[in-house]
């Protein structure tokens, strides 16, 4: 049995090791739009806020009138039976860096397999924003994220001061888990 839980350890911590590592590009799509480009100075976040405009022009409003914003460009997840998820992202308040974030997941449930993914939370006011970054902040397990497609975010809203998107980048997983995400926050120095 204990050698059972270690097998079970280590192919968990493979997959999801499997699932951080990011696919290498040349630095150049020719199929990115480049009218709308973002400039953080942080080349992963502004491929993922332009991906993101990309597929849904109408979170350009939200970029605007957000308070701010937490993006986590890349977030692997995997698991079997027991599963997890990490992601490191920058936070902006009114598109100026204010520090870095890192999410992280345990769930526990019927899911198999791993996946990457783009996340976003848009920030509606001083009170949210703080509230992130004040320090440990998590999210709870109804807390639910909208998928990024042309035009999603029209009906989407924020709910207690939060909108959060997501943008699958690769991998197949199935999951009927229950698990919140928790963040922490490092401000710039």
């Amino acid at each position: 049995m204990k050698n059972r839980s270690i097998t079970l350890v280590v192919i968990l911590t493979a997959l999801l090791s499997l699932m951080a590592t990011q696919t290498i590009y040349a630095g150049w799509d020719p199929r990115e739009d480049k009218t709308e480009s973002s400039n953080t100075g942080n080349r992963e976040v502004d491929k993922a806020i332009s991906r993101l405009k990309s597929k849904d022009p109408g979170l350009k409003l939200f970029f605007k009138k957000a308070y701010g914003y937490a993006i986590f460009p890349t977030v692997g997840k995997g698991g079997i039976g027991i599963g997890g998820a990490y992601g490191e992202g920058e936070v902006y308040r009114q598109d100026k860096f204010i520090g870095t974030s890192s999410l992280s997941q345990l769930t526990i449930g019927f899911q198999l397999g791993g996946q990457a993914y783009t996340e976003i939370i848009f920030f509606k006011n001083k009170h949210a924003l703080d509230d992130f970054t004040s320090g440990n902040f998590e999210f709870n397990a109804q807390a639910s994220a909208v998928a990024v497609t042309a035009g999603a975010s029209a009906d989407a809203d924020y709910d207690n001061g939060v909108a959060i998107f997501t943008m699958p980048k690769g991998g197949l997983m199935y999951e009927a888990t229950v698990g919140g995400q928790k963040f922490s926050f490092d401000p710039a120095r």
